[in-house]
């Protein structure tokens, strides 16, 4: 499945992003439930929207700097709308509680509520130039938690070669956010950049790769602002991934 992150088009309301979605022919949603937007966080109104357009919700992001209160709510929203995957950002280096909980009781909200619950790789930032930003962001750690969402533009910051480290952890990887680096930008439109997302595609298919992959790229990259634009880069995104994934 082909789906769009909701994050790409954050200035939009969610009923225009799923508009948006429909017209350039996507298979699904994934929406980032943003801490700040209320819409993004009932469910029941995601779901007149899912119904509406015919586009279900394939995964969910957790508030990019969560807690153990707004994972639960995020997995109940998924249960709601019988989507099959939460997606979760590592936490702050020194948010130990929260890594401890995460590390904890993540196995046992996989079984109980009977969904997957994936960690994703975040960027490579640091702190005074040399600590991680962020705990559980090592490939030690995301085979550790057992589920992994492979974010293809964070393997840059963090000088991952992005084939290499899809090996390394192609046996737990459930989801895909695709996006590339093009001038030293990450998220921008995987047709256009330095990675090789064409191999990375083909590798998916020739591996039988079963999860989705999720468009994320920034506003920006697709002209938001211009609906036309936007549904026309939605389209060629999509097309280059069929090519290579589908194809």
């Amino acid at each position: 499945m082909i789906t769009l992150h909701t994050d790409s088009l954050s200035k939009y309301g969610l009923n225009r992003i799923f508009e948006f979605a429909k017209k350039a022919n996507y298979d699904g949603i994934e929406i980032y439930v943003d801490k700040n937007n209320y819409d993004t966080q009932n469910a029941e109104y995601i779901k007149e929207l899912s119904d509406q357009y015919k586009l279900p919700v394939i995964a969910l992001n957790t508030p990019i700097n969560g807690t153990a209160k707004s994972v639960e709510h995020v997995v109940e929203m998924a249960v709601y709308l019988k989507c099959p995957l939460v997606v979760i950002t590592p936490p702050k280096l020194l948010d130990f509680k929260f890594r401890n909980w995460l590390r904890k009781e993540v196995p046992l909200l996989r079984k109980k509520k009977n969904i997957q619950i994936a960690l994703v790789n975040a960027p490579g930032k640091t702190i005074l130039g040399f600590l991680p930003a962020r705990a559980l962001n090592n490939i030690t750690d995301l085979k550790k938690f057992g589920m992994v969402t492979l974010d293809t533009s964070s393997t840059v910051s963090k000088k991952w070669d992005l084939i290499r480290i899809y090996e390394h952890l192609k046996k737990l990887i459930v989801h895909v956010h695709l996006s590339n680096v093009r001038h030293h930008k990450e998220y921008s439109l995987p047709n256009e950049g330095i990675l090789p997302l064409e191999s990375f595609l083909k590798k998916l298919k020739s591996n039988k790769y079963k999860g989705s992959i999720s468009i994320r790229v920034k506003a920006t990259e697709l002209k938001a602002g211009d609906d036309d634009k936007v549904v026309e880069k939605l389209k060629k995104v999509k097309k280059f991934v069929d090519e290579y994934f589908k194809s």
